[in-house]
């Protein structure tokens, strides 16, 4: 069974409410005096399956700023049950619902939202409540959005709409239960988690037609994994794993990426670790995921990590450059005892445990002075694990970058004029115009190196689709191999070196087990709308709460570096700090989506 979100037997419910209303006291302290007239919105989310349902709420303030807010809602049945909740407090007696803010929370601006969600339980019914109240003051009801999604085995779409504004599509599919121990392919047959924190965000910003996507959880800090109130993290590793549980999917993506001078090939290294804080990467960061992953309550899951994406791949690429903090983690072998310290933490941490290391993409390792080089190091880590070459499950290409997954108007092999477009000034020499190719070709070189011929390879597709209008339509019709390449090509990248926030960009294949040979998934890796960077540096505050770095290859009008051939970066403007909502950027992704929407 292939995984699909369209396939994912999820039933997903959203509700949008809008309401006027005035700040009043909270439950449970003393009033505040009552201020402006405000407006607000909610929406629900509703994620559902027998017996279970794991729910988003987005409140919306469109009116004056809040210091305060409690929601109340009741569930239209009596069976319906809040089991756990997050962002908020949760006070349920008999069918009615307390919810009132954190204290990191409480404060919403004008057109700012507050996101909080619930996994719960039912018997009867999993309806949505009728009606809100936000501070005491009724909400009104313009109309309603529903998405449909249940496990059947055939796929349906009914579409109505009334003069109140009410659609309602419906998606069936089938899944087939995982199958326990260890197996070749984790995500065959597998439902993937859907995270309701990104779920609530993309749905709020127009995107429900892929808010039931399963994306991977970033863990990117030692407070990423616990998610202590105040650290900016709305949900726990542990919490992810549970909600996991309660939507009843068969598989987690968990991004381990915390690495003592993480991204040292990069013009600002973002990383919160120096890189003589491997130990406490290992008790710290390493030890505790390690910790949540082998909890039996979590056995039935299987939990894959990406491993530390953009970190052995430098040790190739930066080095050869002279990249001086890159040196500095070759020579003390930081990069290589860190990864593998995880690998062998991860692999002992039980057999529903997988991990896939990071490769970069053709743009990195396409090269014949590279390539080989690439995948002998991969072997070495691997090598020196406890658990040898059998502590890596596979590998992951194109983390959260944009290279395209096939070039359907050329290959490496076409000639123009008599010309190989190896020459083109876009191909560069390298021997690979996409990432399908090339991940076929590396996992060849990798077993070549030792690894096992079962070893499959992930393709992080969540933004490589370059679609919308300035898709070519086929290829070009010119003799001149760059203008024959710069007009059949797909990807509209200024240089296929440009990572950061990239115009342009559209959605790319949906997630999918076996799509080709020697491919375990297609997945989204990186969170679509999540900011790569800022496209300028962003003081601490507000809209920088955790102190984030600036990397001009973020900034518009930056002209670049032998990084990415003196070119154009290609970056959007205006763009957030990285991990960050972006809301422009997503726009173009859904747009630019292929194939579309």
């Amino acid at each position: 069974m292939k995984l699909n979100p369209n396939r994912a037997g999820r039933r997903t419910l959203t509700t949008a409410v809008g309401c006027a209303t005035l700040l009043v006291g909270l439950t449970a302290i003393s009033a505040p005096p009552v201020q402006a007239t405000v407006l607000c919105a909610v929406q629900y989310q509703r994620a559902s399956w027998p017996g279970g349902m794991s729910v988003n709420i987005v409140l919306g303030n469109v009116g004056d700023t809040w210091t305060g807010w409690t929601l109340r809602f009741a569930f239209p049945d009596v069976g319906e049950r809040i089991a756990q909740g997050w962002s908020a407090t949760w006070t349920q007696r008999g069918r009615d619902v307390t919810v009132t803010n954190m204290p990191w929370n409480g404060t919403v601006t004008s057109g700012g939202t507050a996101v909080m969600g619930f996994n719960g339980t039912w018997t009867t019914s999993a309806a949505a409540p009728v009606s809100f109240s936000v501070n005491g003051v009724a909400c009104t009801r313009p109309g309603t959005t529903t998405t449909t999604v249940s496990s059947t085995t055939t796929t349906r779409t009914t579409t109505r709409t009334t003069p109140t504004t009410t659609r309602t599509t419906t998606t069936t599919t089938t899944t087939t239960p995982p199958t326990t121990g260890h197996v070749d392919n984790p995500y065959a047959g597998a439902r993937a988690y859907v995270n309701p924190d990104w779920s609530a965000k993309a749905a709020a910003d127009g995107g429900s037609a892929v808010a039931g996507q399963p994306t991977a959880v970033w863990l990117d800090s030692v407070a990423a994994v616990t998610a202590e109130p105040g650290s900016g993290y709305p949900t726990s590793l542990r919490g992810h794993l549970d909600n996991a549980l309660a939507q009843g999917a068969g598989l987690v993506q968990v991004v381990i990426y915390d690495l003592p001078g993480r991204n040292c090939g990069r013009l600002w290294s973002d990383g919160e670790l120096f890189p003589t804080e491997l130990d406490r990467y290992r008790n710290d960061f390493i030890d505790p995921i390690a910790s949540i992953e082998a909890d039996p309550r979590y056995a039935s899951l299987r939990i894959v990590n990406i491993i530390e994406p953009d970190s052995l791949v430098n040790l190739i690429t930066s080095v050869s450059y002279g990249n001086e903090r890159c040196v500095e983690v070759q020579s003390d072998g930081t990069y290589l005892l860190g990864v593998r310290y995880a690998l062998d933490a991860l692999h002992a941490a039980g057999p529903n445990v997988y991990t896939y290391v990071d490769v970069a993409n053709h743009s990195w390792f396409g090269w014949e002075t590279n390539f080989a080089a690439a995948a002998t190091l991969f072997a070495q880590v691997a090598k020196d694990t406890a658990g040898g070459v059998n502590s890596v499950d596979g590998f992951v290409t194109n983390t959260a970058n944009y290279a395209p997954t096939t070039e359907p108007y050329f290959t490496i092999d076409t000639m123009v004029g008599g010309v190989s477009v190896r020459r083109s000034r876009w191909v560069e020499w390298n021997n690979y115009v996409d990432e399908l190719t090339f991940a076929q070709a590396f996992r060849r070189q990798l077993v070549a190196n030792g690894f096992d011929p079962s070893v499959g390879m992930l393709l992080d597709t969540s933004r490589n689709g370059w679609g919308g209008s300035l898709r070519p339509k086929g290829p070009s019709i010119s003799n001149d191999v760059d203008t024959f390449v710069d007009e059949s090509r797909i990807d509209r990248r200024i240089h296929a070196g440009d990572w950061c926030n990239q115009a342009g960009a559209g959605l790319g294949a949906r997630p999918v087990a076996d799509p080709a040979p020697g491919i375990d998934a297609y997945v989204w890796i990186k969170p679509p709308g999540e900011s790569d960077g800022s496209s300028a540096l962003i003081p601490i505050g507000v809209d920088n709460p955790m102190g984030k770095g600036f990397d001009r290859m973020c900034d518009p009008d930056y002209g670049g570096n032998y990084r990415n051939g003196n070119n154009p970066s290609g970056a959007l403007a205006d763009a957030p700090p990285a991990g960050a909502w972006f809301s422009a950027q997503f726009h173009e992704l859904l747009a630019n989506a292929y194939p579309p929407l």
